[in-house]
């Protein structure tokens, strides 16, 4: 398991509410920084997050995507480059939507990153692909990508090791609480007593209230 590729994007232009994102990723060659970000940041430096009322901060600090995912989309959207979905780790050889909720990925030497919560479609995440419909599919299709915290600061580069470092002995894994929150809130009770999830997550579940995507 290893990184196939650190992306990070600049604000640009586009059509969506928020009038720029930096959603458009793209790789780089050189090691990257990794820290804990400020409130609605990135936990990569030269990374841009627009819309930091929804994206970014501690739990959101960086966003993994599996390469092996992406090409599952390919007949669908055509070749698809890394960063393309908007991630900043693209990896390879990683099961990221079976990623249990806490576990803990030493990458390279120094970082250790820990696995947060699912990525919810958005209406920039649409428009950035250009597909009518790409929420309803996205859902559909529940391989969303996961975001994950920063507990040991470092750099991260190319062709990095990944190594899970620790595993909770629960089983609520990335892909069942992205179900939860979207098409099958029957599932969230599961979500309560996982201590590792973010408190908004389980107090939706409490409530048994799933996300309104938009």
């Amino acid at each position: 398991m290893f990184v196939l590729s650190v992306n990070v994007g600049i604000a640009r232009p586009i059509a969506a509410k928020s009038g720029r994102s930096g959603i458009d990723k793209r790789p780089v060659r050189t090691p990257v920084a990794v820290r804990e970000p400020g409130a609605g940041g990135s936990g990569l430096a030269g990374d841009t997050i627009c819309d930091t009322a929804n994206h970014g901060g501690r739990d959101q600090a960086v966003h993994a995507y599996a390469r092996e995912d992406l090409d599952r989309w390919e007949p669908e959207l055509g070749a698809l480059r890394c960063g393309a979905f908007g991630e900043n780790l693209t990896t390879s050889g990683v099961d990221v939507t079976g990623a249990v909720i806490g576990e803990r990925w030493r990458i390279g030497r120094d970082v250790v990153l820990q696995v947060t919560v699912p990525r919810i479609p958005c209406r920039t995440f649409a428009v950035w692909l250009g597909r009518r419909g790409w929420v309803k599919t996205f859902v559909q299709r529940a391989v969303p990508g996961t975001y994950l915290s920063v507990v040991t600061p470092g750099s991260i580069s190319t062709g990095d090791t990944i190594e899970v470092e620790h595993r909770p002995d629960h089983d609520v894994t990335v892909g069942m609480v992205f179900r939860a929150v979207t098409a099958q809130p029957e599932l969230l009770p599961r979500l309560v007593d996982v201590p590792e999830l973010p408190e908004d997550i389980r107090s939706r579940a409490r409530a048994r209230s799933p996300f309104v995507l938009d």
